[in-house]
């Protein structure tokens, strides 16, 4: 819309439909909830990269037209509480992650004990699983 020079269309939307802008708000708090630092080592993986580079662009086009449209300068500007909500799961979410990756790499480069790797994705699966459903 906006490459069509009527972006205003949008932008009355987003102030006069309630759906359209919980909508807008919630894809907000998804994104705010995004860590790309954690898999930027996949950028120039010759098999991946492509796609986390896709993932990335989007990510970063979306954020900006959302701003645009919001007039905020920053995601969720508009709830704190829930901004602050997300700050608190990626303490838990962040390091299960870390956990979760290195397993899976170990699993995939087949070193080490297999069945403990598998252990490890799983249990912190189930953490960040139920870190997701608690959180805002």
């Amino acid at each position: 819309m906006k490459e069509q020079g009527r972006f205003e269309e949008v932008r009355a939307l987003y102030k006069g439909s309630d759906f359209f802008k919980t909508l807008v708000l919630n894809s907000m708090m998804s994104m705010n909830k995004t860590y790309f630092p954690l898999t930027y080592y996949i950028k120039n993986n010759p098999k991946f990269g492509a796609f986390w580079n896709v993932l990335f662009d989007e990510y970063s086009l979306s954020k900006e037209i959302m701003l645009e449209l919001t007039g905020f300068k920053m995601l969720q500007e508009e709830d704190p509480l829930s901004r602050k909500s997300v700050k608190i799961r990626e303490k838990i979410v962040l390091p299960l992650l870390s956990i979760q990756q290195y397993a899976l790499m170990k699993i995939q480069k087949g070193e080490g004990n297999k069945e403990a790797y598998e252990k490890l994705v799983t249990r912190s699966l189930f953490g960040n699983i139920n870190a997701s459903r608690n959180s805002a």
